[in-house]
């Protein structure tokens, strides 16, 4: 619910590059492919086109490579299949829209699984889960829900947590096209709360100290409350997923496999570290996550990665 660099600059200055090609094209594929790399099925064999958007510290592209924790852990993966990152700069709306059309390989950057999303695309296994994050102007506190009725809340344009202020008696949404709208809105008192992932509003308060914001993360709705509002789920941790067109089985079940590897040999708790996340909060996942998916898009059986409870 999925990432340094000046908020302001940056982001705008890569938005500009939207739908447009960070790198090479075709030709560019490495001019010797295995074929296990080749039977994963990505568009140019042994290339992954990858769209993403301005996201840091989850995900920005810099020269030819995406950087970020999202970034890092599909680096991790796609070299141990023998795949070339090829990184396409575009919005959230356009990740989605990139995927679902096969324009692309797959999409990361904090894409939460949802069961409308899993019935236009693929999504891997959890890279890691997101507690409900909001950024709230300095000396003001909110808690639950029902601290939010009539209020301004603001998110990006695409994101789960659409739905869930939607249904906040007498709240109004301001949806944007990222994340820096939302600040820049929190900032000048227009927008009370920012729903955004966790990581970006930690970033954003060390570099943009004007702003006067803190962190803070909702408590959870009741199962009853839920139950009463469905859209209600999404004020709960949520779980992310690497997103790939409907096709690409192979690819899907491959990088899951990494990802699941990354939990147990202690990599994905490392990248967590290293973007200021607590891998309790990070990779340990709600029991919700597995009953959303199980029957779903995964088996009845299934069971969600998780790291041991000392986050090794």
């Amino acid at each position: 619910m999925i990432r340094a660099r000046s908020l302001t600059l940056a982001l705008s200055a890569l938005l500009s590059l939207s739908t447009v090609a960070a790198c090479g094209s075709d030709s560019d594929a490495p001019t010797k492919v295995s074929a296990k790399t080749a039977s994963l099925g990505t568009l140019t064999p042994g290339v992954i086109k990858v769209a993403v958007q301005p996201y840091a510290p989850y995900t920005s592209v810099r020269g030819n490579k995406i950087v970020g924790l999202d970034g890092d852990i599909l680096a991790y993966a796609a070299k141990k299949l023998g795949l070339e990152i090829k990184p396409q700069v575009t919005d959230f709306a356009g990740m989605l829209a990139g995927v679902q059309s096969r324009r692309v390989d797959i999409t990361i950057g904090g894409v939460a699984w949802s069961a409308d999303r899993q019935k236009q695309g693929l999504f891997t296994d959890p890279p890691y889960y997101s507690p409900p994050a909001m950024a709230v102007r300095d000396g003001k506190t909110y808690r639950t829900v029902d601290d939010l009725k009539g209020l301004n809340l603001g998110t990006v344009e695409g994101y789960v947590w659409v739905k869930s202020i939607q249904d906040v008696p007498g709240a109004k949404l301001h949806a944007y096209p990222d994340a820096n709208g939302v600040f820049d809105d929190l900032g000048a008192g227009r927008v009370d709360v920012g729903f955004l992932d966790p990581l970006i509003i930690i970033a954003a308060q060390k570099q943009r100290p004007e702003l006067k914001i803190s962190t803070q993360y909702l408590t959870p709705p009741t199962a009853a409350q839920v139950k009463a509002k469905p859209s209600y789920q999404y004020f709960q941790p949520y779980q992310t997923g690497f997103y790939l067109p409907k096709q690409d089985t192979k690819l899907e079940k491959a990088i899951s496999a990494q990802i699941d590897a990354m939990y147990k040999n202690g990599e994905m708790a490392k990248l967590v570290r290293k973007y200021g996340g607590d891998p309790q909060q990070f990779l340990e996942p709600a029991a919700e996550v597995a009953t959303a998916r199980r029957g779903v898009d995964r088996p009845a059986d299934w069971n969600p990665p998780s790291v041991a409870p000392s986050g090794q």
